[in-house]
């Protein structure tokens, strides 16, 4: 056998023997609070470029999904073009990964960790 066969057999053998990748775990909040909602808002700010973001209260704690929509002007002096705006809404899912909760923000795949929330598989 030559060395180029070795190489290639060990490389097969270390991928079988290697854990397959655990993919996310939808996930729900356990304990919504004024905390956790002003942490989970700060993450999509900052995700958005500094946008303003308000969240409901019951943001995360019945679906794993967060779709936030641009917030149109409503003032007769700054009409919104062609009458809508026409950009996509931004969607961040909640995942449980063992013990710790993460946002992660689809279009980027950027996930942070979140210090306040609990949550549970959805």
């Amino acid at each position: 056998m030559n060395c180029r066969a070795v190489v290639v057999l060990g490389m097969l053998l270390g991928a079988c023997g290697s854990p397959p990748a655990q993919p996310d775990v939808p996930a729900l909040l356990t304990n919504a609070s004024p905390a956790t909602r002003a942490e989970i808002e700060g993450i999509v700010s900052t995700a958005l470029n500094g946008a303003p973001v308000t969240i409901a209260d019951d943001a995360l704690s019945v679906d794993s999904l967060l779709i936030i929509e641009r917030a149109t002007s409503r003032s007769i002096d700054r009409p919104p073009e062609l009458g809508r705006d026409l950009g996509r809404p931004e969607r961040f899912q909640l995942v449980i990964d063992g013990s710790k909760c993460f946002l992660v923000h689809e279009r980027t795949g950027l996930r942070w960790m979140l210090a306040e929330a609990q949550c549970r598989a959805e």
